[in-house]
């Protein structure tokens, strides 16, 4: 998962273009298609080769975009038809502002990635046409795909959008100091109350025990991995939700967990910032956090002692169901020319081989979409060396599909998360936990309220 400050603002200014959305796609649509007011039929642009040219928004910076752009050109370079232009559009909710105000015209991108929240939205849009239809065309076999990946993208038995850059959380550990504390570097904490006592062990002058980041992420996976629902209507799935479920007893214990550190003072509070935790653990401040499978590689390369990787905690009592899928997917425009429709699909066909899989998992530390990617030499070599890779791979691959670990569908997830951050904040502050999260559930209601009506 990626961070993002700008989730209040951008929630709230979602909200108020939901009406205009609703109300003008269709007719934008008609529009294009009846040649209304004078409007002509864009023509695909080409290359002086005869390649038909499309556009791809993404939201890949750093190592991401590093790494897109390369296989891109070499998506192009390998065959005569198709070029691919790759276009970074900012955060993902920058990315997803701009495609508001060409969605579904033939001005739209041929490709856009949106992250994981904003499906509802897309799927809701008018925007796109869904990659089933393009899939049940081509008998395109879905089985090759990894199955815990495709759940989030599947919504009635349709799947959306192709997914590409997919994460979950994991739990990395500090095992010299789990070393220096007496405990087994080996075997990490599983439970809640095991995370708890390992906190109060590895606490020190200079180092808490556990941290995790204030962001509602986290929480949505601690109370997924319990089997809770975020929302109602089967977490979203069975129609639209209209009130929050996250604040009963699987969002309960994952407050009092955290609340039970803090009062401790057990838990390292870091704020908001990605970077900061991060910082915070290479540093020796804290032992044990939570943070994206897609950062394992790159705190493994840059703490000055030797990691742990291990599967998130959950509640002493209940199993363990896993985990949510994170990260983006590719969706394909409505509204733009057959020829560019088809050059997407190539490119989106491309994306999933094993061979591009493996090198996008192992320049990314993003999981292989194509899990046939996993048998791939360079990634049997990289997970000798990187053992901790593979258990996120192993947490992933052993969660247990569900409605809870399919996860949840509301077109305000981005401003829900927000309610998530400040229950969080109230909560390290000395509020009631269960005040708390009313609170963060209130919110949301109100928000999926307004959503409702003006969709």
């Amino acid at each position: 998962m990626r961070k993002s400050s700008k989730f209040g603002f951008l929630a709230l200014l979602l909200l108020s273009l939901f009406a205009l959305v609703a109300c003008t796609n269709s007719d934008s649509s008609s529009s294009e298609k009846d040649g209304n007011e004078g409007e002509t039929e864009k023509e695909v642009v080409t290359t002086e080769e005869g390649k038909t040219v499309i556009s791809f928004w993404h939201a890949m910076s750093g190592a991401g975009q590093t790494s897109l752009d390369a296989i891109v050109a070499d998506f192009n370079a390998s065959q005569d038809k198709y070029e691919v232009q790759a276009e970074f559009q900012g955060s993902y909710e920058e990315s997803l502002t701009k495609l508001r105000s060409v969605g579904g015209t033939k001005d739209a991108p041929a490709i856009t990635q949106v992250f994981e929240v904003g499906t509802k939205y897309m799927i809701d849009s008018g925007f796109i046409e869904p990659i089933q239809n393009f899939i049940d065309k081509d008998k395109y076999d879905l089985s090759q795909l990894e199955e815990n990946i495709l759940n989030y993208y599947t919504v009635d038995d349709q799947l959306y959008s192709m997914p590409f850059n997919s994460s979950t959380p994991v739990m990395l550990y500090n095992k010299d100091a789990f070393k220096a504390a007496g405990l087994d570097p080996e075997k990490a904490p599983e439970t809640f109350s095991e995370v708890i006592d390992a906190a109060a062990k590895l606490k020190t002058d200079d180092m808490k025990g556990f941290s995790m980041l204030t962001y509602g992420w986290f929480f949505e996976e601690l109370v997924a991995t319990q089997g809770g629902l975020y929302v109602n209507e089967e977490n979203g799935r069975a129609g639209d939700a209209t009130e929050a479920t996250f604040n009963g007893p699987e969002g309960l214990n994952a407050f009092n967990f955290l609340d039970t550190m803090n009062k401790a003072g057990t838990f390292g509070n870091f704020g908001t910032n990605w970077d900061d935790i991060r910082a915070a653990f290479q540093s020796g401040k804290v032992a044990m956090y939570m943070d994206s499978s897609a950062g394992v590689k790159g705190i493994i390369d840059n703490a000055p002692f030797e990691v742990g990787a291990a599967y998130i905690p959950y509640a002493d009592e209940v199993k363990r169901n896993g985990v949510v899928i994170g990260g983006a997917s590719l969706w394909m425009s409505k509204g733009i020319a057959e020829a560019e429709q088809e050059a997407a699909w190539e490119f989106m066909k491309y994306l999933t081989t094993p061979e591009i899989q493996a090198r996008w998992h192992l320049e990314t530390g993003y999981f292989a979409i194509n899990p046939s990617a996993y048998e791939e030499q360079n990634v049997k070599d990289a997970w000798e060396v990187t053992p901790q890779l593979k258990v996120t791979v192993d947490q992933l691959q052993s969660t247990e599909p569900s409605i809870a670990t399919q996860g949840a569908l509301i077109s305000v997830f981005p401003e829900s998360r927000q309610q998530i951050v400040t229950a969080l904040e109230n909560l390290y502050q000395g509020m009631d936990a269960q005040e708390a999260l009313d609170a963060a559930a209130e919110g949301t209601n109100r928000a999926i309220e307004i959503a409702n009506k003006t969709k």
